[in-house]
């Protein structure tokens, strides 16, 4: 069962440029609010899609946040513009990745966390092209700033990426290292990672070294979990896993689903 079939890509740096985000979709808690989670759509998608789904989940004390991303020229259409977090060029560890438009829709991410109770626990997650913004956040998170070097304001408290990759992996490792804070920030850090074998969009091998890069650069609290022929989309055992891991590790009331 296919709940969203965006598409993806990693960043191609552009031009400086302005964009306007698209509407933000809000899912009301049914229960007692205990987190804040912003969940971001792939490409090509808007907040609505997930907006749908987020809600038929039985996690009735998370708000869900699914904002639209803006409408922008994409390098891997041939600048055709779509809804895009940032710019695309191809999937590869040569591809030079849009660091002003990650740092764009990270801190638009944080904007709207930024409002919410002091007592709420906040999260990130998202889906493909969501998914690696919202590794990019953890990033920042754990650096402290975005990668312009602005102070980064959020305290996170659980991360999700489905079918998505590691924006700037290259450089992190080196920053983490450098640094005991972000060691310390990035040992603490609660990370879900899943992909699906046959990813015909953003291939395994993409989420998998991304997972590798992040345990290797001292993100020791990442789970990751792999499906063995699914596609580029989500299927409700996954969504099951991320029900499951995201009661545990923000301490929501409620019972655990049954295991996949």
């Amino acid at each position: 069962m296919s709940y969203n079939s965006s598409a993806m890509g990693s960043g191609s740096r552009t031009g400086r440029m302005s964009f306007e985000f698209g509407r933000t979709h809000v899912v009301r808690p049914k229960g007692k609010h205990q987190a804040t989670i912003v969940w971001l759509h792939g490409l090509g998608d808007k907040g609505s899609s997930w907006s749908q789904l987020l809600e038929t989940l039985p996690l009735p004390n998370i708000k869900w946040i699914c904002p639209t991303a803006p409408t922008r020229p994409v390098t891997l259409f041939g600048g055709f513009p779509c809804t895009a977090w940032f710019d695309v060029g191809d999937i590869s560890e040569e591809s030079p990745d849009d660091l002003e438009g990650l740092d764009a829709a990270a801190s638009h991410v944080a904007n709207l966390l930024s409002t919410e109770p002091a007592d709420i626990k906040l999260g990130i997650g998202g889906f493909s092209m969501g998914a690696a913004t919202a590794i990019y956040s953890a990033s920042c998170r754990i650096l402290g700033q975005y990668g312009n070097g602005n102070l980064y304001p959020i305290n996170l408290s659980a991360v999700v990426g489905l079918s998505g990759w590691l924006p700037c992996s290259r450089s992190l490792r080196n920053q983490v290292s450098v640094s005991h804070e972000a060691a310390r920030r990035a040992a603490s850090l609660p990370i879900l990672l899943c992909h699906g074998s046959g990813d015909d969009v953003v291939a395994y091998k993409h989420g998998e070294k991304s997972a590798h890069t992040l345990s290797s650069s001292g993100f020791r609290n990442l789970t990751f979990k792999s499906y063995n022929g699914l596609g580029h989309y989500t299927i409700p055992e996954e969504m099951d896993v991320v029900c499951n891991w995201l009661t545990v590790v923000l301490g929501l009331d409620g019972l655990r689903l049954v295991d996949h």
